[in-house]
């Protein structure tokens, strides 16, 4: 039966009945385009989830199957198998994961909840799902206890009671063990919680029972009663076997161990303190902190292993925490980074009661995991293959690129790999289960992060994993300012000064250009090669909104509102000698021009990879800091960079090592300033000038622009703006997230981008202060009604104006180096409602057109070098196919703001579609993307849609409500790309990945990896003759007969419910184990029934031939005895 589509329908209707989605407007020229992108080709779906599990909180290991499982804090649970291997999956509730227990080989894991409910979840299907839940209502779980091969779960209460759980079928034994009859008259007092189970390896009948006030009751099953009790006075944190099952070990709250046999009733047979101090005079030792866990490992060899976390004295004050392994007579402290959560001991046998031989140790840290080698001398680390890392340094900024240059990721990786650290363990990874996915999805992906510590990472991001590429530390191109009394870098940024805060890349040629929190922006080239740069090239450029409050030297018209300020070095063609500011005293000694950060002076060497080609900075103008930026672009065919904040924008030739322009806003538009800004305004007419109501039509009335307070918050494209600039003489505060609460009463906050968008419009200072919020370099007709393409830049506002800025190059090669660029705007194009986010160009039939590049060539080989000639020769001046265009042919201009999208027809520039996207919230990121069939654009919502519009004809395929936007932290590190994918930082530590694509949708289930992969169970280990005659070795037990309904009857009703879960059908069927597992599991029990026939015959010939000889002895018998008489005998 065909699945019925509702959103298609709803499609359908949408486009019927909505008012005008997407009117057309303007002269209807020719502009049938066929499109070609259907709704059926999107829908939106999670793929994977990178990074470290956000507030972990426990932890298990299959050590046949070798899947680690960590719980978190918000009910994730995250599964790791070999490295590429990785699953994420959720509990509905979010409460946090108390304990993890895997069925060991079963494909099935156990999850307890804070919220006391019990889950089993099957991992036999690559989306793991629950197939049973139990929530408990009258007591609340502490505790879970599966003895390997049991069906029968353990669970202990905070009442102290453990009740039993039947695995299969999810449900409650009628036998209890209650707390009461466990301590008998042992104690007067409650014993607290249950804080340990486990049955003893030995002797499955008998179970030891922790209680948290220090008592510990040794049970048995089968007589219902405690055979012995041991008390101690001091809290007990865990529990742990030897494995022989005659004694066991306690873990205290004051940081002692006790060693207890299990027929010794009085005291611990043992006391250590591992890190206490030897007391004199036989004084009892000084109470330590806590050992929080304890673990004890046999090994046939040598001595045991005693592996503990906490512990450590009180006198050690700001010592890191640690992992303490003693061994025989040394004790190692392994120092870590951060608190340790929980740690796990990884051994050869699954049975408990063989020697442990552990190999590894699993710790899980609060912000790390961390794994030991045990078999090493000093105990090395083994390298994480992880993609762990993300958070190592706060993320500020994300960008994603997918199909990129092939030779990218290999040319990363590279020069990435020499920046390895050394000394890890030299054994393979221990966590190795599960098997990779079958995908075909073979375009090469990028993720950029870049990190509130200046440091930018290149990630691989192909195939739905995550590797690492590159680490570019971007904070070593300036000094690190140690004293106080240096007011520059102290003044202005609060810890981060090295924030990365926006990020241009270009793919194929691989330049980099990033933009800091303190008003710096670098520009780096790709290079195999070291070098050292003995002088960083610098260029400081004051860009400074400049509103003149002092009668201006130069009469009435003089003192400029907007200053076009200059560049130190060289005169820039649009400007003229220094601006005259009035001096006012300023915090700076010098009252002037400083920048934010001091470039290092000393010889700079850079290794293979990002080199730097230039830093260009923003310096303090009379006092003020200069103003975040907002936006910035590279074009590498051109070699320019622009950028832009709230007072303007600046465009950098980083060829010739120049500022081409540096121009206010206001400058921008010349004389069609729609807003009718006083450009010169002498203090004594410093009122609004009551013009600001009078906007042609495209713009928004400053009413419509303040009808969303919402919107008052977002003014920029990429929410750059999460840094909060100061105002006048003020610090330059770092707030690394806007408030959640999206307040309309924002004016108070001396925001640069709350002034150009606050509710009260009245002040010209307000209205004027309209931030560059994107660029974009393109080939285009510039004026109305050209008829030939010219380079060129689109500028867009905060205030939702598309501005163009003719760009005039000089010939390629020996001139370009010589002669100046020439910059000079153009005008206004369009103006839309809502600041700006994206602006493309498609040609004639609907193609999107990149911008030009310049194809990545060796930048250190010798300026007279052959090879640097033949890059400069080869460089196109676009790679589009607007050069081979007709002179009459035409393209379309695509701008999309936070409320609307609008297409232009070029080069008569009439609007020829424009869409209302949104009128109640606002857009957060939008992205012109090449899907396989086309272009379309797609936005992300602050009320959570993600939405995408076809292209040119701005009609809509898709608007999913996929999740509302709890959190600045998304709505910063949104990204789409290509080919359907998208990315966000769902919490600090994690990156979720989605995809909009309807081809990517149904292949996901084959590139998902398999976490259970059929393996037989390691033999469990020989009694030994001695010991099967004797009766000792592991005494099993029948549970079934123990705890099953005839015996222990039906437990209380009220006690617990069984919910059913999701995954029960599929978890029946084993439905997305995959025909290979299927066909594996039916070979292994092939293989398994072969065995066992095996075994049958062998022991039907061995019966056979014992019946042979009993009928020769009984033979012999008869023929001895026939001749006797009775009384011979």
């Amino acid at each position: 039966m065909k699945k019925f589509n509702i959103r298609k329908v709803l499609d359908g209707l949408k486009e019927v009945s909505s008012s005008t989605p997407s009117v057309q407007v303007g002269p209807q020229e020719n502009h049938l385009i066929q499109e070609t992108l259907q709704s059926e080709h999107f829908q939106l779906c999670k793929t994977v989830r990178h990074g470290f599990p956000y507030q972990p909180s426990s932890m298990a290991f299959d050590p046949v199957q070798k899947i680690l499982a960590i719980g978190s804090q918000s009910g994730a649970l995250r599964l790791f198998g070999r490295p590429g291997v990785e699953c994420y999956c959720q509990h509905e509730s979010g409460a946090a994961v108390i304990q993890l227990q895997f069925l060991i080989n079963e494909g099935a894991l156990v999850s307890a909840l804070a919220d006391d409910s019990v889950h089993l979840w099957n991992l036999r299907q690559k989306r793991p799902a629950i197939l049973h839940s139990l929530k408990f209502s009258k007591e609340r779980i502490t505790f879970c206890h599966l003895p390997f091969q049991s069906k029968w779960l353990y669970i202990g209460t905070e009442r102290g009671n453990i009740h039993i759980v039947n695995v299969e079928s999810f449900t409650l034994s009628g036998y209890v063990i209650m707390w009461n009859k466990a301590i008998e008259l042992s104690s007067k007092a409650h014993p607290g919680p249950v804080v340990h189970i486990s049955d003893n390896p030995m002797d499955e009948g008998k179970l030891i029972i922790g209680f948290e006030s220090g008592i510990v009751v040794l049970w048995d099953l089968k007589s219902k009663k405690a055979d012995y009790r041991y008390t101690y006075d001091e809290a007990i944190h865990s529990v742990a076997w030897h494995h022989e099952g005659k004694q066991f070990i306690c873990s205290h709250s004051d940081g002692t161990l006790t060693i207890w046999n299990i027929r010794g009733q009085g005291k611990p047979i043992q006391t250590i303190t591992p890190h206490g101090k030897e007391p004199k005079d036989g004084k009892k030792p000084e109470p330590c902190k806590p050992i929080l866990k304890v673990e004890y490992k046999t090994t046939r060899a040598g001595e045991p292993f005693m592996i503990l976390s906490g512990g450590l004295s009180y006198d050690t004050v700001g010592r890191r925490p640690c992992l303490t392994v003693m061994h025989g007579k040394s004790t190692a402290v392994l120092e870590m980074d951060y608190p340790i959560v929980d740690f796990l001991t990884l051994c050869e046998t699954p049975y408990p009661n063989d020697f442990q031989e552990p190999y590894a140790v699993v710790v899980l840290l609060e912000k790390d995991l961390v794994v030991i080698d045990l078999a090493q001398n000093g105990y090395p680390i083994f390298e994480n293959p992880y993609p762990l890392t993300i958070h190592e340094s706060p993320v500020t900024c994300c960008e994603y690129f997918a199909d990129c240059p092939v030779d990218l990721i290999p040319a990363l990786y590279s020069v990435g790999s020499r920046q390895k650290r050394q000394g890890y363990s030299k054994k393979e990874w221990p966590i190795s289960g599960g098997n990779w996915g079958q995908g075909t999805q073979s375009y090469p992906e990028i993720i950029i992060t870049g990190h509130a510590d200046g440091t930018v990472k290149f990630w691989d991001a192909s195939a739905i994993m995550l590797q690492v590429l590159y680490k570019l530390k971007t904070a070593k191109v300036f000094e690190r300012s140690r004293s106080k009394e240096d007011k520059g870098s102290m003044e202005v940024s609060d810890e981060d000064p090295f924030a990365i805060q926006i990020m241009a890349w270009c793919p194929e040629s691989r330049m980099l250009c990033v933009a800091g929190v303190s008003a710096n922006i670098i520009i780096y080239r790709f290079s195999k090669l070291e070098v050292t740069t003995e002088v960083v090239q610098l260029l400081e450029v004051r860009l400074q909104y400049e509103l003149n409050d002092t009668e201006s030297p130069e009469g009435g018209g003089g003192g400029g509102d907007q200053t076009p300020a200059l560049a130190t070095p060289g005169a820039s063609p649009q400007t003229t000698g220094p601006s005259s500011h009035p001096s006012t005293s300023s915090n700076n000694s010098d009252g002037g021009n400083m920048p934010c950060l001091k470039v290092r002076s000393a010889p700079l060497k850079q290794s293979p990879g990002y080199q730097v080609e230039l830093v260009v900075q923003l310096v303090w103008v009379s006092g003020e800091p200069p103003q975040q930026i907002t936006s910035l672009a590279l074009n590498s065919s051109y070699g320019l960079v622009v950028f832009g904040n709230s007072n303007g924008l600046a465009v950098v030739d980083f060829l010739q090592k120049t500022v081409l322009l540096n121009l206010g806003t206001v400058e921008l538009y010349g004389s069609n300033d729609p807003y009718q800004r006083q450009p010169r305004s002498p203090r004594k007419t410093r009122q609004p000038s009551g013009g600001l109501c009078d906007i042609n039509e495209g713009s928004a009335t400053s009413e419509d622009r303040c009808k969303s307070p919402t919107s008052v918050l977002m003014s920029n494209s990429n929410l750059q703006q999460f840094y909060n600039g100061g105002g006048r003489g003020a610090k330059m505060s770092r707030k690394l997230s806007l408030p959640t609460e999206l307040k309309p009463d924002l004016d108070h906050r001396d925001n640069s981008f709350s002034r150009s968008r606050s509710s009260s419009v009245t002040s010209i200072d307000k209205e004027s202060r309209e931030a560059i919020t994107s660029f974009l370099f393109c080939e285009t007709f510039i004026r109305k009604g050209d008829n030939a393409l010219t380079p060129c830049l689109y500028v867009g506002t905060s205030l939702g104006t598309v501005l163009a800025v003719a760009v005039t190059l000089p010939p390629a090669g020996e001139q370009r180096q010589l002669q100046p660029v020439i910059v000079s705007p153009s005008g206004m194009l369009v103006r839309l409602k809502g600041s700006i986010m994206r602006m493309a160009f498609l040609d004639s039939s609907g193609s999107l057109l990149p911008p030009a590049y310049e194809p990545w060539y060796e930048p250190n080989v010798s300026a007279d070098g052959e090879e640097r000639d033949k890059g400069r020769k080869r460089r196109p001046v676009s790679v589009s196919p607007s050069t081979s265009q007709d002179l009459n042919e035409s393209q379309y201009a695509v701008a999309c703001s936070e409320k609307q999208a609008k297409v232009m027809y070029l080069p008569s520039q009439t609007c020829i579609y424009k869409h209302s996207i949104t009128e109640t919230s606002f857009i957060l990121r939008a992205d012109v993307v090449q899907m396989s069939g086309g272009v379309c654009l797609a936005c992300f919502c602050a009320n959570g849609h993600i939405m995408t519009l076809s292209l040119p004809g701005l009609r809509p395929l898709l608007d999913v409500n996929y999740l509302p936007l709890t959190d600045m932290r998304i709505a910063r590190t949104f990204c789409f790309t290509n080919l359907g994918q998208a990315m966000y930082l769902n919490s600090p530590t994690e990156i979720q990945r989605i995809t909009y694509s309807q081809d990517t949708c149904e292949n996901l289930q084959e590139m998902l990896g398999e976490l259970f992969t059929p393996v037989e169970t390691p033999e469990a280990p020989n009694r030994g003759f001695f010991k099967g005659l004797f009766g000792g070795g592991a005494q099993s037990l029948d549970r079934e007969e123990l705890f099953g309904e005839i015996a222990a009857g039906k437990a209380s009703r009220s006690l617990a419910q069984h919910i059913p879960g999701p995954g029960g059908l599929e978890g029946m069927k084993g439905a997305a184990s995959g025909v290979v597992g299927d066909l594996a599991r039916a070979r292994i029990a092939l293989d398994e029934r072969g065995q066992k026939l095996g075994e049958l015959e062998e022991r039907t010939a061995a019966m056979m031939s014992s019946a042979d000889s009993f009928s020769k002895h009984a033979h012999e018998m008869m023929l001895k005895c026939k001749d006797k008489k009775w009384y011979q005998f």
